[in-house]
């Protein structure tokens, strides 16, 4: 179906015009997602493989805030950056600019010991063992087997060797005694902010599968807090735009534990929006605000929502 057939359900058209420009939101929502990717420098540099593309009629802006990253498109209007020698050699990932993020926020470093607890199909977990390069230990988790496939396969493509995968629901590393020097939660969401690239995510929406999500997002949060060292970091992360999987969560967990502290994400060129501090009488922890909000009309991308905490 075409995205100017497609209708909002009341309940979602009357709960974002509370939290956004509605007609803007709306409207954006509809249009094409532009492709973009992310160079491997795990294997080449990033100035080699923007030759290499430019070469084949592809041209490549910057993506501001990850110099790694580039939006493409084709000269003669090709949609199939997936369909090149470079993509099935690892020189690239296809990954959406705002997914971006979370790695960047995480900023891992070489030799530290990180966990990806929910990491497939990779996008997030090849960025970060670029980042660590080839130094340290990285653990890609994921809950279901079938999501373990295409993350080996990624891991294998981009040439990562430092991580190794497990599987299980990311709740049970509470029982783990490794101690984390970073943790991404990239928290399964309603994905309200992938609307663009999954049109279906319209019809898929309800109220209660938020509730749902909710509870299952503060156990994978409370669980990487209580995981990392002192003096870690958690980053947060969901491309989902409603509050009660966002901002709720995250002051929930500054709640309960006093030595959760939110760090400022600063990163050149990325437009944001304020984080929601209140919604439906709820009011949120008053240091919401270092918390990330980006709707897509911020920067033409995905909706993401991205926390940073500190165990003091």
């Amino acid at each position: 179906m075409k995205p100017q057939y497609i209708q909002y359900k009341p309940a979602f058209k009357a709960r974002y015009e509370k939290l956004t420009n509605w007609d803007v939101f709306s409207k954006i929502s509809k249009t094409f997602l532009r492709r973009s990717v992310r160079i491997n420098t795990l294997k080449r540099s990033i100035k080699e493989v923007k030759s290499r593309l430019e070469k084949q009629g592809w041209v490549l802006t910057p993506v501001p805030w990850c110099k790694e990253g580039f939006w493409v498109a084709h000269k003669t209007g090709r949609l199939d950056i997936g369909n090149t020698v470079e993509h099935q050699l690892g020189y690239y990932y296809i990954q959406e600019s705002a997914s971006m993020i979370p790695p960047l926020a995480l900023d891992p470093q070489p030799g530290e010991v990180i966990l990806d607890m929910c990491a497939a199909p990779g996008s997030k977990t090849t960025q970060i063992a670029q980042y660590m390069q080839g130094k340290g230990m990285l653990l890609a988790n994921d809950y279901q087997g079938i999501r373990l496939q295409p993350l080996g396969i990624n891991l294998q493509r981009m040439g990562v060797t430092n991580a190794v995968m497990t599987l299980g629901e990311g709740r049970h590393y509470a029982k783990s005694k490794i101690e984390f020097d970073r943790i991404l939660v990239d928290a399964p969401c309603s994905g309200t902010g992938t609307i663009r690239k999954s049109l279906k995510t319209i019809g898929m929406w309800n109220s209660n599968a938020i509730k749902r999500l909710n509870g299952q997002q503060r156990q994978l949060l409370e669980t990487a807090f209580n995981k990392v060292k002192e003096g870690g970091i958690v980053v947060y992360s969901t491309c989902s735009l409603e509050p009660e999987e966002d901002e709720q969560v995250v002051t929930w967990l500054l709640e309960k534990y006093p030595n959760a502290q939110l760090q400022e994400i600063k990163l050149q060129g990325l437009i944001t929006s304020p984080p929601v501090k209140e919604f439906e009488g709820t009011t949120y922890h008053k240091d919401i605000e270092k918390c990330i909000r980006i709707w897509p009309q911020d920067n033409d991308s995905e909706g993401f929502f991205v926390a940073k905490i500190k165990k003091t």
